[in-house]
């Protein structure tokens, strides 16, 4: 079976894990701390603060910048649902609006056209990795007074072009940004997520948050030759990492150059058997960005059966996905009335695959997979 993706897991992970384990601290401790502090170096923001998935990290960035009851968000639909759902926590409404079917991110002449009174935030996709544009979100967000976040959750290891220089995603164009560490991200650390920001004030608050609002963090307290009592000065979440986790994330760290360099060889190569096929549109990469691809996503002519091309690939061994969801389209935001026309977002869902892609894929795993494409694209 080819998988749609599969993390790189070694020994190094393992004996990771295994000492963090024996050094019986396996909770939120000093390797979550030095993740944070690679991660911040990699990326080039000046904090980070690792925590449970994702999800809770939009969670914390929208609350930091003050997203609350009624506000605004503006946001894509299509995206993982947990994008939107991470404004309904705050009592907040997603505004949804269309995509650039090329790229697949938030097209920008959208945005403005969703602003209102009520807005708050604009959060942003670097959908599958690819970099928004985010120059132009900033210049929006600043021009209207209102936050710019970034959902980076699959976005580890990209890269923008700015002002000449390339620089990683999570170096915040806007307020913050936002990653995930799921196992079909590009480097795993089984679940987890981890903010970075250039704002103090705003690291202090995911800290403090993250552990219950807890004036003292666990390492201070334990650390301390002195008895302290702790306060808990907000109602706060339990979104911590722990130290095993941590300890795995720091390991692959250290393998993201190499992984991110074969999974753009690949890309590469998918672009080239690829290329000459009528029925398929393939991704496109603004000359501003480098994907780190972390999905690689075809789409289909609309005469072509979505799932019939899918199923027929499963028959021979090799898994794909649908174009990325429309959070609108499911029952728990079917009853929310849509303002934008999302076509596109739709388009895409439904006339898009993505083809397994991942470190360890063989050449002959690829020419296996365009194959057998191919195969049911003449059906």
């Amino acid at each position: 079976m080819i998988p749609i993706a599969k993390p790189v897991l070694e020994e190094a992970e393992g004996e990771a894990a295994y000492q963090a384990v024996l050094s019986g601290w396996v909770s939120q401790g000093p390797q979550v701390a030095a993740f944070e502090r690679q991660f911040a170096a990699y990326t080039g923001a000046s904090h980070a603060c690792a925590v449970s998935s994702c999800t809770t990290a939009l969670h914390l960035a929208l609350i930091a910048v003050g997203v609350g009851t009624d506000d605004e968000v503006i946001t894509a639909s299509h995206s993982f649902i947990a994008t939107a759902n991470s404004i309904r926590y705050c009592g907040a409404n997603p505004i949804f609006v269309d995509i650039d079917p090329s790229t697949y991110n938030i097209d920008p002449d959208r945005v403005l056209e969703a602003i209102t009174p009520r807005t708050r935030a604009i959060l942003v996709i670097h959908q599958m990795g690819m970099p928004c544009d985010l120059p132009t979100f900033s210049e929006i967000a600043n021009r209207h007074g209102i936050a710019l976040i970034e959902d980076a959750a699959c976005a580890t290891g990209s890269e923008i072009l700015i002002n000449g220089q390339w620089e990683q995603i999570g170096r915040p164009r806007g307020q913050i940004a936002c990653f995930s560490f799921h196992p079909r991200k590009v480097i795993t650390t089984g679940d987890g997520g981890m903010l970075t920001t250039s704002n103090p004030k705003f690291d202090a608050k995911f800290k403090l948050l993250r552990q219950h609002g807890m004036s003292v963090p666990d390492a201070v307290r334990h650390g301390s030759p002195q008895v302290i009592f702790e306060n808990y000065l907000v109602a706060g979440y339990n979104y911590r990492m722990t130290d095993i986790q941590a300890a795995i994330g720091l390991k692959q760290l250290e393998r993201l150059p190499q992984i991110i360099a074969r999974r753009r060889f690949l890309a590469d190569r998918y672009a080239e058997l690829l290329g000459n096929i009528e029925e398929l549109r393939l991704p496109v990469e603004p000359e501003w960005a480098r994907s780190n691809w972390q999905s690689y996503c075809v789409r289909l002519s609309e005469r072509v059966d979505q799932k019939a091309v899918m199923q027929g690939l499963l028959d021979n061994g090799i898994a794909t996905r649908r174009g990325i969801m429309c959070s609108h389209r499911e029952p728990c935001y079917s009853h929310q009335k849509l303002r934008h026309d999302l076509r596109q977002s739709e388009l895409a869902q439904d006339h898009s695959i993505l083809l397994p892609i991942y470190a360890q894929m063989t050449e002959d795993d690829q020419v296996r997979v365009v194959d057998a494409l191919v195969g049911e694209l003449r059906r």
